[in-house]
C-alpha cells in the first residue's frame, strides 16, 4: 500500500467494508449529502481530487457527478474522533448535490414544536 494511503487503516469500516462519508460546502458550511465509502472510492477521491464514492444499489465505484455534470472536488478530507465517519469539505459543481436536484439532500424539515413540553 502506498504509504500516503497508511492512515487509512486506521479507519473503522462496517461489515460490507464501507464507511459514512459526509459532504459539505467548504464555503458556507452546508451538509449537502451523505453517501458510502471504501478505501478504494477514499484512494481515487485523494489521487484525483474529485469525490467517488461507493453505490451499494449498484454495488460499484461511482464518480459523484460524471453522468449529472455535479462533480464534487474535494478541499478538506477529515474523520472522526471513532474513526468511524468522513467529512469532506467539498466544492459542489453546480450546485446541486441531491439526485433529486436540489442543492442538498436534507430538504425534509421534521416539525419538532409539537414534541416540546415547556
Amino acid at each position: 500500500m502506498n504509504q500516503d494511503f497508511l492512515w487509512i487503516e486506521r479507519l473503522k469500516f462496517n461489515e460490507q467494508g464501507l464507511i459514512p462519508a459526509i459532504a459539505q460546502d467548504y464555503r458556507d458550511g452546508a451538509i449537502l449529502m451523505m453517501a458510502w465509502m471504501n478505501r478504494e472510492s477514499i484512494q481515487q477521491t485523494l489521487m484525483t481530487g474529485e469525490v467517488y464514492y461507493w453505490s451499494r444499489s449498484r454495488q460499484e465505484l461511482w464518480h459523484k457527478g460524471a453522468t449529472s455534470g455535479h462533480i464534487q472536488k474535494v478541499k478538506e478530507f477529515y474523520y472522526d474522533c471513532d474513526a468511524d465517519t468522513l467529512l469532506l469539505k467539498i466544492k459542489q459543481i453546480g450546485d446541486i448535490a441531491c439526485h433529486t436536484g436540489k442543492r442538498s439532500c436534507f430538504f425534509n424539515l421534521v416539525p419538532i414544536n409539537s414534541f416540546h413540553q415547556i
